[in-house]
């Protein structure tokens, strides 16, 4: 049975090394918007992606951008022989989950009062690569 762990193991390293994340926190942004942005990129090949973000009007975009740079600064410091045209980088998942919440209280008419919540979320992005890279 140690054998086998042992085995599996080393696999899941393996694996480890031919992928790299980022994680965005806290970014103030409602989850809604930027699953918007995250869904056009989804898949799609980091040149691409990146061109596709650059173009784009919305403010989310700017962030997965920044988000996508910063996920193939981890890839190369994890592989720092190889190169990333010919890694064959892609976006393997994107995830973007709801944060913590701001509430606040805006005065309504007669008396009330209507709430605010200002939405925050956390996205991960994960880097998959299709070429297997060798190093010299």
């Amino acid at each position: 049975m140690g054998v086998r762990k042992r085995q599996t193991a080393e696999k899941l390293k393996e694996e480890r090394s031919k992928i790299a994340f980022a994680k965005l926190n806290n970014c103030p942004t409602s989850p809604r918007k930027m699953r918007l942005v995250a869904d056009i990129i989804r898949g799609k090949k980091v040149e691409d992606a990146l061109s596709i973000l650059k173009f784009s009007s919305k403010e989310a975009a700017r962030r997965l951008d920044k988000l996508v740079l910063s996920a193939i600064a981890n890839w190369q410091a994890k592989n720092e022989d190889a190169d990333v045209t010919e890694a064959g980088l892609f976006i393997k998942e994107i995830r973007v989950d709801g944060g913590a919440m701001l509430k606040r209280l805006r005065p309504a008419p007669q008396g009330r009062a209507h709430r605010i919540r200002k939405r925050s979320n956390h996205v991960t992005l994960v880097l998959g690569q299709t070429n297997t890279v060798e190093a010299n």
